[in-house]
């Protein structure tokens, strides 16, 4: 794994190269299931949505409101995800920066400088800056945020309805005290995530 070329922690001053810059950010590496999803946004200066921040922050209808407005005023934006297995086999820090990965290199336009929420990057060209909480310093990622929560979240409602014993749209996978026991009634299924102590542990009637 590379290091990114520079960590922003704290207070430190938000400065990057001059460049086309892309903000990137997941959702889903807490849940026992569901694969982990991410989003790269190039915002333009020009058109940028009032309200961004955190989507953690932001009440759902408003994220799905934010996500309509992202996708027609963005220069670029994508969303792509890790599936469970890829999670089993690479760990899910691995497998999250996999679909950064794939979420960077399949905008339409290609960024000079990649702005990433954490303490990583994903191994892609480009100036790679990590921003320690940047989904609530920086603009780009905090859309990032919004994309990815919005299209997991999205991903989840529809395995509720070919497993609906797990009740997946009130939890999406978390684990809530709710899904830990419906996991202990029924076992895992395919989309639960095996390499996770609670999966792999819970009793299977």
């Amino acid at each position: 794994m590379m290091p990114p070329d520079k960590v922003i922690r704290g207070n430190e001053p938000l400065v990057w190269p001059n460049g086309l810059c892309c903000g990137v950010d997941e959702a889903g590496r807490g849940p026992l299931a569901g694969p982990v999803f991410a989003a790269a946004v190039i915002l333009d200066q020009e058109r940028i949505p009032q309200g961004l921040k955190d989507s953690k922050k932001i009440p759902e209808p408003r994220r799905i409101d934010l996500e309509g407005r992202i996708k027609t005023v963005a220069m670029a934006w994508s969303v792509a995800n890790a599936s469970v297995q890829e999670i089993d086999e690479l760990n899910i820090l691995q497998a999250t920066l996999l679909a950064m990965r794939r979420a960077v290199e399949a905008l339409v336009l290609v960024p000079e400088v990649i702005l990433v929420d954490g303490l990583f990057c994903p191994n892609v060209a480009g100036h790679r800056m990590a921003v320690v909480k940047g989904d609530q310093r920086v603009l780009e990622i905090s859309a990032a945020s919004i994309l990815a929560k919005t299209a997991r979240d999205r991903w989840m409602l529809s395995l509720s309805d070919q497993w609906p014993q797990y009740q997946f749209e009130r939890h999406k996978g978390y684990p809530t005290p709710l899904h830990l026991k419906l996991l202990a009634q029924h076992g895992p299924c395919p989309h639960h995530r095996q390499s996770f102590g609670p999966v792999r542990d819970c009793s299977c009637p």
